[in-house]
């Protein structure tokens, strides 16, 4: 018998307000020559259906990319669970599976990966280890959870994690490749990588 697979939408997280960036819109800041929104796209369109940008400002930039744009449905910017719950009222697929925009070097079978773990430990949802420690904004979440996760957001819950694990959680490690998980949060942070993306492209 032909078993059909679940249907993925990758969303791209860019809808914070980047206090740690003095306000810049991290998903629009140049990093190695373009936008850092670019080289998450270009490795999560790969593995999924279709890619949506979750984002409250800036739209007529993000729009050039020609895919769909989520805006959060609770004001105030409620954090990443918000623009979570905004792309799964938005998708046609069975799950979802999400990454910051501030992270250039996703890894390349984050969906795959996270789909063969969710299915072997019978879990409803799926998150990232980096080897370290838990990544919740890397997850993979059905739809059949979107009631479950406005509710915990109209009761005033905000932490990822915590909604996370009042559900049958699977774990993806990806310890292999903790460097993925790098994530530009500060102007620091910000120098640091366009110094190490120079170093390693003058040793190629």
């Amino acid at each position: 018998m032909h078993l059909v697979s679940p249907t993925i939408t990758g969303v791209i997280l860019a809808g914070g307000r980047a206090r740690r960036m003095n306000g810049v819109d991290k998903g629009l800041l140049e990093f190695a020559g373009k936008p850092l929104v670019e080289h998450t796209l270009a490795r999560l369109t790969p593995q999924v259906s279709e890619v949506m940008i979750n984002t409250n400002r800036n739209h007529a930039r993000y729009a050039s990319y020609g895919l769909t744009l989520v805006a959060d449905k609770l004001e105030g910017y409620c954090g990443p669970l918000a623009g979570m719950h905004s792309a799964m009222c938005a998708a046609q697929t069975d799950y979802i599976v999400t990454a910051p925009c501030d992270s250039p070097l996703i890894p390349n079978d984050l969906a795959q990966r996270m789909m063969m773990t969710l299915m072997r430990e019978n879990a409803e949802l799926c998150t990232a280890h980096d080897g370290m420690r838990l990544q919740p904004i890397y997850t993979m979440i059905p739809r059949a959870l979107t009631t479950d996760l406005h509710s915990y957001l109209m009761s005033g819950g905000r932490k990822v994690e915590n909604w996370l694990r009042r559900h049958r959680l699977a774990v993806a490690d990806f310890s292999d490749q903790p460097e993925a998980f790098l994530n530009i949060n500060t102007p620091y942070d910000h120098q640091l990588c366009e110094e190490r993306a120079k170093n390693q492209h003058a040793r190629v």
